[in-house]
């Protein structure tokens, strides 16, 4: 890096995998008005005649009374947002068809935005800014890491899901949003310019004796590539051992995961999953490549879901070292459904299991070396790289391989 310093961590993203086809949400009638008694055709458990009943009690009302004027496209996408927030999965959610393209969007790594990964506690729901990336209108303004944002543009964003935040957050390049955030229990705000942002997930350095270092942010549709671009590089560069950094990745798509798992693993069952029927679905990683020098894998409590795939993977199968602190503990796959107007449903679908069939949702992943991050930094007396203490306990552990 230019500055001789890598960043601690590195970034954090987006999670979701991508799938297709379920079922309508609403159907419109006539003049496009919405009919809450034909709203839901079929009546099972949770639709039923009752509510059918309830919804055209309400709609009466409304007609007769409402003050103002309707808009019909709001109150249907929120009666459908409404349907998967009662679910109580803070992973689940229901997408209009803007909020569905940005998704789309961003999981190809390309977007118009302000440059920051962000993620949501499964707690408590909050949004905070994980790590502005390097350069962006972000952190050209002054956003940083562990602000918790509370508005977009006047608006608050309590209680909404972390895809309609980050839509709400794009738009045209040179366009402004005023971001409000909470940092240090005080309000602050920042008005950024969007600019078209191109995800950069990964980034790479030699540092000394020959061990290579390699940063994965997100687990994007451009991350598989950039993976194995950075590995050829320093494999070029005549690498005697690796260190993968994890730290602070909130995971993004399984198959990239998978991806990167076939480029490192021997052939096998890399992960698989169960879903509410016990189905079981496997990945597995072939038999044209591998990797046969000693791996590190930086993790932290920040490390989750894809990140956890790939940790998990590389620890069962003894290729991979983690080093760091218990892993976050997500253990349950999303799956986004094309709906058929273009609008999308995300629900949690499945469990997924390590290779030797371990479960880690809610416990985390527990590293081989356990090393809290203090503010203790080293410096490299070859390259002048400057190392924090979690990565000086991976290049101990290397040099003596």
């Amino acid at each position: 890096m230019k500055d001789k310093k890598f960043l601690k961590g590195f970034l954090a993203g987006l999670l979701s995998m991508m799938a297709c086809v379920l079922l309508i949400c609403v159907v419109l009638v006539g003049t496009g008005r919405m009919n809450p008694g034909n709203l839901f055709a079929d009546s099972g458990s949770i639709v039923n005649n009752r509510l059918n009943g309830k919804m055209t009690e309400i709609q009466r009302y409304i007609d007769k009374y409402f003050l103002d004027d309707i808009d019909e496209s709001k109150m249907q996408d929120s009666i459908c947002k409404g349907m998967v927030d009662g679910l109580g999965d803070t992973y689940a959610a229901y997408y209009n068809e803007d909020e569905y393209k940005d998704m789309q969007e961003k999981t190809s790594g390309n977007y118009c935005g302000i440059g920051a990964y962000v993620s949501q506690s499964a707690t408590d729901g909050a949004i905070s800014v994980v790590q502005p990336i390097k350069d962006s209108p972000a952190e050209k303004v002054g956003l940083k890491s562990g602000d918790v944002i509370s508005e977009v543009d006047g608006k608050s964003i309590e209680g909404m899901d972390l895809t309609a935040v980050v839509s709400k957050m794009k738009g045209e390049a040179g366009t402004k949003v005023k971001i409000t955030v909470i940092r240090k229990n005080h309000k602050k705000e920042f008005t950024i310019v969007r600019e078209e942002i191109h995800s950069q997930t990964v980034a790479s350095e030699m540092l000394d004796n020959k061990i290579g270092y390699i940063a994965v942010s997100s687990f994007e549709e451009v991350t598989k590539q950039q993976f194995r671009d950075a590995l050829e590089k320093l494999e070029n560069e005549g690498e005697k051992s690796l260190i993968i950094d994890l730290r602070n990745n909130g995971g993004g798509l399984l198959s990239t995961a998978v991806d990167m798992l076939d480029r490192m693993l021997p052939e096998g069952v890399v992960v698989y999953t169960k879903d509410k029927e016990g189905n079981k679905e496997e990945y597995s990683s072939t038999a044209k490549e591998s990797f046969d020098k000693p791996v590190v894998i930086l993790v932290n409590e920040n490390s989750a879901s894809a990140s956890e795939v790939f940790s998990g993977a590389m620890q069962d199968y003894k290729k991979g070292t983690l080093v760091g602190t218990t892993t976050f503990g997500k253990g349950i796959v999303q799956t986004v459904f094309n709906l058929q107007d273009g609008t999308a449903l995300k629900l949690t679908t499945s469990k997924y299991y390590t290779p030797k069939g371990r479960n880690i949702h809610g416990t985390g992943l527990k590293p081989d070396i356990s090393v809290a991050l203090d503010q203790k930094t080293f410096t490299q007396k070859k390259s002048g790289i400057v190392i924090d203490n979690q990565m000086k306990a991976a290049v101990d552990y290397l040099q003596k391989k």
